[in-house]
């Protein structure tokens, strides 16, 4: 039995720094980017988010294409800035939005971040965080070991409460700086304003909802300002600018619907995108949708009706056959898919997405004499996009049917280099393939680079065990 003597809380440093360590490490999770969910890739969508992004890089002083937008697969209503010149949006926030207006304007916003150079600096507000919680402990420690153990610990907690806050205050000056940087972007590339209003009317719909409190008594706990204060702020901008009743791009608009569908059909529930899009419904979106929806459900001939009516509309639209090619592909039916793919690569100028799916179709039919032309199609694809994982295995595949192991190990080094905590197996493939390549090669000096990377983050695995 413990003595009455010994029942009061622990206080001792070990306690106490233990307690230290797990608010710190709360302090990282609270400002480190969200990179755990998966990129979703569509030659479509990606092709949209680039010709939505392109005039708000001109209007910012940089070339087309020269910040990249990324989706990830998330239901929430998000984006941010990672690296430098990287936008990652969420597909719950393209589902959310109500035009493409609106996403171009979350797009200003994000090119804000990266022409202030947000993701880099929030390093430095990170920085003056910690710095304030390393003068807590040690303040703290030394209270402790003067046996002031209660008083020790509010040092501590104080100086969290304070780091904290300096690094939520320093967030909301840059969702500020970003903001108004937006509204100048869209000015210049002459697009209106208010679908970045009615972006933000959405969010306060939300704060709304949750019963976030509108007052500044909270400002402290939060890393962006109110969407009410922002909306306040930026109609004073908008309405006085020339676009502001400038009507949206209408291919762009029309795009944005077809996306959105699509995006509805892969990531909803079946059930759900039926309910959003019936059967009555014969619009381009609508059986876009719905062929998604069938296709997740296995019913592959609901599918190919919807994709027919599509096709129908417009023959040479290089992303309906695209669908039709994919969901045959997906059915069992490779070489029936070959056709409409070929067709939709050639239409769509050699899309490397559409080139490796068509390049998969060639191998899937296990013929060998359609691995030449397999080949072609996927060395275009990594050539045009280096960073597709599944292009290059199927790549691998290739390589390996013609006895080319040093290129087959190759394309499997490229593969596992791009996806995440595959360095023991990239390196691996690396090494392998620099056996087997002539030294000094082209080839041989990439399996090189491959291999010094991936031993380097082999090496920093090994050592935060």
């Amino acid at each position: 039995m413990t003595p009455p003597h010994a029942t009061h809380r622990a206080t001792g440093p070990r306690s106490l720094l233990r307690a230290l360590l797990v608010l710190l490490a709360m302090l990282a999770v609270a400002v480190r980017p969200a990179m755990a969910q998966s990129i979703l890739r569509d030659a479509e969508t990606e092709a949209l988010l680039k010709d939505m992004m392109d005039p708000l890089l001109v209007a910012a002083g940089l070339r087309p294409g020269q910040v990249r937008v990324h989706m990830l697969g998330d239901l929430s209503i998000n984006a941010f800035v990672a690296g430098s010149q990287d936008i990652y949006v969420f597909s719950g926030l393209i589902e959310a939005a109500g035009s493409a207006n609106e996403v171009q304007g979350v797009l200003a916003h994000e090119l804000g971040h990266v022409m202030g150079g947000h993701a880099i600096r929030t390093n430095d507000g990170i920085k003056a965080a910690t710095g304030i919680s390393l003068v807590s402990l040690l303040l703290g420690a030394a209270a402790i070991a003067a046996g002031g153990g209660e008083a020790g610990m509010g040092i501590l907690m104080a100086g969290q409460q304070a780091a904290l806050g300096k690094f939520l205050a320093f967030s909301r000056v840059q969702e500020a700086t970003a903001d108004a940087a937006g509204a100048q972007y869209l000015s210049k590339a002459g697009i209106s304003g208010k679908g970045s209003l009615a972006f933000f009317k959405r969010l306060q719909n939300i704060e709304f909802r949750y019963a976030i409190k509108q007052d500044d008594d909270q400002a402290y706990g939060r890393t962006h300002p109110l969407s009410g204060d922002r909306i306040q702020a930026l109609r004073e901008v908008y309405v006085v600018d020339p676009a502001w009743d400038k009507p949206s791009d209408p291919q762009i608009e029309r795009r944005f619907e077809r996306v959105k569908a699509k995006l509805v059909g892969f990531v909803a529930e079946p059930a759900k995108t039926l309910r959003l899009y019936p059967e009555s419904n014969t619009s381009v979106p609508a059986r876009y949708a719905r062929a998604y929806a069938w296709h997740k459900s296995a019913y592959p001939q609901k599918a190919l009706a919807e994709v027919e009516g599509l096709i129908a509309a417009d023959p040479e639209d290089p992303y309906f056959l695209e669908l039709e090619g994919q969901i045959l592909l997906e059915s069992g039916r490779p070489r029936d898919a070959i056709p409409a793919l070929r067709k939709a690569v050639a239409n769509s100028r050699s899309q490397p997405l559409i080139a490796a799916l068509l390049g998969h179709a060639l191998i899937a039919t296990e013929d060998s004499a359609n691995y030449p032309e397999a080949e072609k199609v996927l060395k275009t694809a990594v050539a045009l996009d280096n960073e597709n994982p599944f292009a290059w295995y199927q790549l691998g595949i290739v390589y390996a049917s013609k006895g080319d192991q040093a290129r087959a190990a190759l394309a499997s080094a490229e593969r596992y280099s791009l996806e995440g905590g595959q360095a023991s197996l990239a390196l691996r493939n690396a090494e392998t393939a620099m056996q087997g390549l002539p030294q000094g090669s082209p080839d041989w000096i990439r399996a090189q680079d491959i291999s010094l990377v991936a031993r380097a983050e082999v090496e920093r695995t090994r050592k935060r065990r």
